[in-house]
């Protein structure tokens, strides 16, 4: 669909063209005449334009690249901590089906899925869990091969978007027993719900932030291949805790990357004497 720039260009350029009264009256002189017109309004139209930004947008330029690069990751505009107000620019300026609703709240499209894909869920079959974990229904195992397929499918697919997020935080409050978690995701909106639901260190602790325990890539927008070994579907979650990472494909449900925090700390903090609760309490103002 034309933007209302382009549409009031192409009005402005049909308006001054000569009244005719119907199709069969436009000669050929009138249609190149008239292409011309439109073919020129399109130039100067948003749609036209490669990505241009006001000066003062904000911009990250504490982003570390490098950090991405290392693991794979070429992108070059990154939004890295985000505030809020930022994000919810980014998810108003380039995520199909946002808005903004009448409490404040951002609401975003999350594709196919608006919910969890327990059944799609895996975790890595290998030595330091494979007596650990209750394997079964619940916890079907995967290969780590083929979790390396998916992980390569997923930074492939994010180093085809023009933009990248990532946030730090940390899972669980407690300093002694939290754990630092690094999301990687394509949309705004993914990276504004774990600001909400990760712990926000603060300007201290995320300068010494330094390398997460785990890592999440959401490619979620990208579909897995039904055909890799393991796979039922075009979804899958799998968690590595070996390599500790998460890739997430086929599915933008935000919830995938909160149930897969919940899973790490569910296995890890046991075997530190923890009981790890999937709860929240609020304080009021007075």
């Amino acid at each position: 669909m034309a933007s209302r720039s382009v549409m009031r260009s192409l009005t402005r350029a049909l308006r001054h063209s000569r009244p005719v009264r119907g199709f069969r009256a436009l000669g050929t002189s009138r249609i190149l005449s008239d292409r011309s017109k439109i073919a020129e309004a399109l130039k100067s139209s948003p749609a036209s334009m490669k990505h241009q930004f006001p000066a003062d947008y904000h911009i990250f330029e504490d982003a570390d690249l490098e950090m991405l690069h290392n693991l794979g990751i070429h992108t070059e505009w990154v939004q890295h901590n985000a505030r809020p107000g930022t994000l919810y620019d980014e998810a108003l300026r380039y995520e199909k089906g946002s808005a903004i609703l009448s409490t404040g709240a951002l609401a975003a499209f999350s594709g196919a899925k608006t919910g969890r894909s327990p059944l799609d869920k895996r975790v890595v079959l290998e030595e330091s869990t494979e007596n650990d974990v209750w394997w079964g229904p619940v916890n079907v195992p995967l290969s780590e091969n083929t979790f390396k397929i998916n992980r390569e499918r997923a930074i492939d697919y994010l180093n085809t978007r023009e933009r990248l997020y990532v946030f730090d935080g940390f899972a669980g409050w407690d300093p002694d027993y939290r754990y630092k978690i690094r999301v990687i995701t394509s949309r705004a909106y993914h990276a504004l719900f774990m600001h909400n639901m990760l712990i926000r260190p603060t300007e201290e602790e995320l300068l010494n932030f330094g390398e997460p325990d785990y890592t999440i890539y959401n490619g979620g927008a990208f579909p897995a291949n039904r055909a890799t070994d393991g796979m039922t579907s075009g979804t899958s979650v799998s968690l590595n805790f070996k390599s500790r990472e998460v890739v997430i494909l086929g599915t933008q449900y935000a919830g995938e990357m909160k149930k897969g925090v919940f899973t790490i700390m569910n296995y890890l903090l046991p075997k530190r004497g923890i009981l790890s609760m999937h709860a929240s309490a609020n304080e009021g103002k007075d």
